[in-house]
């Protein structure tokens, strides 16, 4: 922990002697060192420094070799310390995929909430602000009494009305910086909700697009099923006319039947993962499930980014907005550490109190009813039980912790990162495998059927090539769809590119400008 005490140095106290000799006016000279302690700015605790980010300059340890095949004609490749655009999901292509992830941006709940939060944390750093100012308050009484003289060995008694008017002005020196070190954790606060209005607006961003992705990769999936059903149930209704012609065995049939009964089994857990999606849509976006019906999204019209940004690790660290919400966390329980010190030192209060009483609301002008003090108040802590003391290593603990929260949460981000990257590298692979299989099985209806047409083969065969290749394609639409989705984490990963975003930077997402205030 960095310690800096930012006090200046004895000659103005100096200076302030020869004015006031201290034989000549002791009290002048403790006032003026207090003012003079007050403007100088000393602020107890720890300031803040940025954690270091990672020593290294890779992701995983032979990051050279990453290497993503290309499959189908699509290349991807990794770009180091490229720039990410803010708009990331317009790279897929997909104009009703924009449309969501715009809609989910003005509508969506856990967003709206997270920027009344915002908003509720500059409001407080603005009131916070306030402890700076001279606080000024106006009281006014009024009330009727009855005066007994008894008490003064007198009979005589009186009922009167008195009316009261004061104004009372009073001003905390910070002269330890107790009181800016409490403002200073109040904007740690508010960047610390403008960094979970990031991470929500990242995450939300990422859902709509992954979403999307399953969606239309389940519906892709229904449909290669059913076609699959079909001609299952057309193999078995050939097999049960061989079976009456005594062709075949009728145990063909009943193996035929356990496999269609296994395949229709699949296809009502993947209309449930549609329908999920599709709600999860829905809601994302800022309506009931069961408002609309969302328009269709084709896989195939999807495309696969082809340049890829990879941010150094030490970047990462700085425009990730969950990471940088942890750092917020660390400078707050760092400003925490000084508001704690400040309460083991003296503090000091100036104030000034101007007023009239008077028994008739015509006379409150009249000088005999006014009354006036003016003086300076110190306080300071001599045993409170060990409760201070223990409050300031309670605060540097919590510091600590924070700080290693920070360290972990910089280092779950370069893990995600890294499996992130060989997802990509194995997606590409797998993509290939599956892309090789449905070529073949292709292949392999295509001369079945000739076979057939010339005779060869009866039309089982050929049904059975037919299922080879709808089985094949079930594989391969869910690898497409996986690569498709690792892409787009690879994007949130990496931050999203917020920071690249005009817009954004002049939106509520911003915080505003950290008010400058010098006592």
């Amino acid at each position: 922990m960095q310690r800096k005490w930012n006090c200046q140095s004895k000659r103005n106290v100096l200076r302030m002697q020869q004015i006031f000799p201290l034989h000549r006016n002791s009290i002048a000279l403790g006032f003026c060192t207090i003012v003079l302690l007050a403007l100088a700015g000393c602020a107890v605790g720890p300031d803040f420094v940025r954690p270091d980010p990672p020593q290294t300059d890779r992701y995983v340890p032979d990051e050279q070799s990453l290497e993503i095949v290309p499959v189908n004609g699509q290349v991807q490749h990794f770009a180091q310390d490229a720039e990410i655009v803010a708009d990331w999901w317009r790279l897929f292509q997909s104009p009703k995929l924009d449309a969501l992830v715009q809609e989910a941006i003005d509508h969506n709940q856990n967003l709206q909430a997270a920027q009344a939060s915002l908003r509720q944390s500059q409001e407080n750093l603005r009131a916070g602000y306030g402890i700076f100012y001279p606080q000024i308050d106006l009281a006014a009484g009024f009330s009727r009494q009855r005066f007994s003289a008894a008490r003064f060995g007198s009979s005589a008694s009186s009922i009167f009305n008195l009316l009261t008017l004061s104004t009372t002005v009073s001003y905390a020196l910070d002269v330890f910086g107790g009181q800016r070190r409490a403002v200073e954790g109040l904007g740690a606060q508010r960047d610390f909700q403008r960094y979970t209005v990031l991470a929500t607006y990242l995450t939300l961003s990422g859902n709509i697009v992954n979403s999307v992705i399953a969606r239309a990769a389940y519906a892709a999936q229904i449909a290669a099923t059913r076609q699959l059903i079909g001609l299952q149930q057309e193999q078995i209704a050939i097999s049960e006319t061989q079976v009456k012609a005594g062709i075949v065995a009728y145990a063909s049939i009943v193996d035929l039947k356990a496999k269609l009964a296994a395949l229709e089994a699949t296809l009502a857990p993947l209309e449930q993962k549609y329908s999920q999606a599709e709600h999860l849509l829905s809601t994302l976006t800022g309506h009931a499930p069961g408002e609309r019906a969302l328009e269709p999204v084709d896989l195939d019209d999807i495309m696969l980014p082809a340049d890829l940004p990879l941010s150094l690790p030490s970047k990462l660290v700085r425009q990730r907005p969950d990471v940088l919400a942890a750092e917020a966390t660390v400078h707050e329980n760092s400003a925490n550490i000084g508001v704690a010190t400040a309460e083991l030192l003296p503090s000091f209060t100036l104030s000034g109190t101007y007023g009239q009483n008077t028994r008739n609301l015509m006379d409150v002008f009249m000088s005999s009813g006014n009354f006036w003090s003016a003086g300076a108040n110190i306080v300071a802590p001599l045993f409170h039980g060990g409760t201070s003391w223990l409050h300031r290593k309670a605060a540097i603990a919590a510091y600590q912790q924070s700080l290693a929260n920070y360290k972990q949460t910089a280092l779950d981000a370069l893990a995600q990162v890294a499996d992130i990257l060989l997802a990509l590298e194995h997606d590409a692979e797998a993509l290939r495998n599956y892309t090789q299989q449905l070529d073949f099985t292709q292949e392999a209806v295509r001369l079945v059927q000739t076979n057939y047409q010339a005779g060869l083969v009866d039309y089982l065969q050929v049904l059975n090539a037919k299922s080879q290749y709808f089985q094949a394609k079930l594989a391969y639409l869910q690898v497409q769809a996986q690569r498709l989705q690792d892409t787009a984490a690879l994007f949130v990963a990496l931050g999203g590119g917020w920071w690249n975003d005009d817009k954004k930077q002049e939106s509520s997402l911003k915080p505003e400008v950290f008010l400058s205030f010098r006592p």
